[in-house]
């Protein structure tokens, strides 16, 4: 899964992307509100963490901007802001989730599955096509009940390819 990740803090930045690429998401980031719009309208992103306090254009007017050119994938703001009314205007301005600094990286990991099982139309962790199932949690698949040995890229494939059930998907997307 591909992470759009829009941080200007410069140590948090690299070392969420340092322990999301460790649980199998692929990062790309982004310093400045500017330069994560532009990410978010070029490349293709499964799912974003944006901050709310960024230079150059603010975390809230890049989610408008999304929503507003017809950008639908899941966004996560991770923001010190902690009162209830920026919550409700991030919530309101099109994000999906909101998850206030200081934070615990496992439940930052948790809420982006959730956002992205939801967004593929799963509410449940495992994922099931036929005999498959794969368990977002463990990370971990089965056929038949028994358990498949796979590579790290093997599984984030799969996972995509169950996510996006019905799809067509490239091969450039793949990659």
């Amino acid at each position: 899964m591909r992470v759009l990740l829009v941080e200007d803090d410069a140590a948090l930045r690299e070392s969420l992307r340092d322990r999301l690429a460790s649980t199998g998401f692929t990062v790309d980031l982004a310093a400045d509100g500017e330069e994560g719009l532009y990410s978010g309208r070029e490349y293709p992103v499964d799912v974003a963490i944006i901050d709310l306090g960024l230079p150059k254009i603010p975390g809230l007017e890049v989610i408008r901007k999304l929503r507003a050119d017809g950008k639908t994938f899941p966004i996560l703001i991770l923001t010190a802001r902690d009162r209830w009314q920026d919550k409700v205007e991030g919530l309101q301005a099109g994000a999906d989730d909101y998850v206030a600094k200081p934070f615990e990286f496992e439940e930052v990991v948790a809420r982006l599955q959730a956002l992205l099982r939801r967004a593929g139309g799963w509410a449940s962790p495992n994922l099931v096509c036929g005999p498959v199932i794969l368990d977002t949690r463990q990370q971990t698949v089965t056929v038949n009940a028994q358990p498949v040995e796979l590579t790290t890229f093997e599984y984030r494939i799969l996972e995509h390819m169950m996510l996006r059930s019905g799809d067509v998907i490239s091969k450039t997307e793949l990659t």
